[in-house]
């Protein structure tokens, strides 16, 4: 990432391209020297820890409402068909709009305030700290796919200037040994959005899944973040950027915390096929959706308290 805050043109290319290698391949990459104070990161794991080690009563005060921010309690997400519920918890904030913003009167999918435990406003204070910091991270990175896609860099900047940008805790216990085996932590499924930014903890137990079929294990590595590409991107790029399947098993025998942002734009964004990524006279694989209904369809089919 060095590369990309520097400003040097030969050095945002060669980060460029090496983005669209993995892009093109696997969708998956890691990013280092991202500027992120492990003070930051620190401070978010462990005010996310303290509030899941709470008991149920307590956490379901700041249960998940209509916007999908707030606790998700077990046994609510069932990511893919023929698995179990997922064996986690979550909790998801993004930017905190008041009931009297316009996008939140005129009922943007997805927009408006946050909801925290009224007893930790240190949690408040962690998570938005760590939100803004992976947002400048994030903005960089889509700054180097729009170079990969041989786009202006800035192709991607209007789109975010009130983001649907999301930061989720998602705590997994340890699974028992013998769970069955369509028993996840967060069952095989691609993410919905443009970039997901994930922060793991040292038990790991990420898989992402090759071309090929076979499930590889995303290792943590200390000091980077694991990056993938989301649907929107997918359809934007025609599938010349890959959206991967991944998933977790939290067979590790510890709780396990990571720390999700989903780098998504303003929910009326268009995404529509680049007009470089499909060959001359062919159509979209995709039809034109808007970032905003799409994840929300997505979040409808997949949340039980949504259904």
């Amino acid at each position: 990432m060095l590369g990309l805050a520097s400003g040097n043109a030969n050095e945002a290319t060669s980060v460029a391209r090496e983005i669209r290698e993995a892009c093109e391949g696997v969708g998956f990459f890691y990013v280092c020297d991202h500027g992120i104070p492990t003070e930051t990161i620190e401070y978010a794991r462990q005010a996310c820890l303290e509030f899941y080690r709470k008991p149920a009563a307590v956490k379901e005060r700041s249960k998940v409402n209509e916007i999908h921010r707030g606790f998700v309690p077990m046994g609510q997400t069932v990511l893919s068909d023929g698995a179990l519920s997922d064996y986690k918890e979550s909790f998801t904030m993004g930017l905190d709009l008041s009931f009297d913003d316009s996008d939140v009167v005129t009922g943007k999918p997805l927009m408006g305030p946050n909801v925290f435990p009224d007893d930790m406003p240190h949690m408040r204070d962690a998570m938005v700290a760590y939100r803004d910091a992976i947002s400048i991270c994030a903005a960089r990175l889509l700054r180097a796919i729009a170079l990969a896609l041989s786009l202006p860099a800035d192709f991607f900047d209007a789109m975010y200037q009130k983001s649907l940008v999301r930061v989720s805790a998602n705590y997994y216990p340890p699974q028992p040994s013998d769970s069955p085996t369509n028993q996840f932590g967060t069952s095989p499924h691609t993410d919905y959005g443009v970039i997901t930014l994930l922060w793991q903890d040292e038990h790991g137990r990420l898989e992402l899944r090759e071309r090929s079929g076979v499930w590889q294990p995303a290792k943590p590595k200390p000091g980077t973040f694991v990056v993938n590409i989301g649907d929107l991107l997918a359809r934007w790029t025609n599938d010349r950027f890959v959206s991967t399947a991944h998933r977790v098993r939290n067979l590790s025998g510890f709780e396990r915390l990571s720390l999700a942002c989903f780098y998504d734009p303003h929910p009326d964004t268009r995404v529509e096929c680049i007009e470089s990524c499909r060959e001359p006279g062919a159509a979209p694989r995709y039809p034109t959706t808007t970032c905003g209904e799409y994840i929300r369809s997505r979040f409808d089919s997949v949340f039980a308290y949504r259904k």
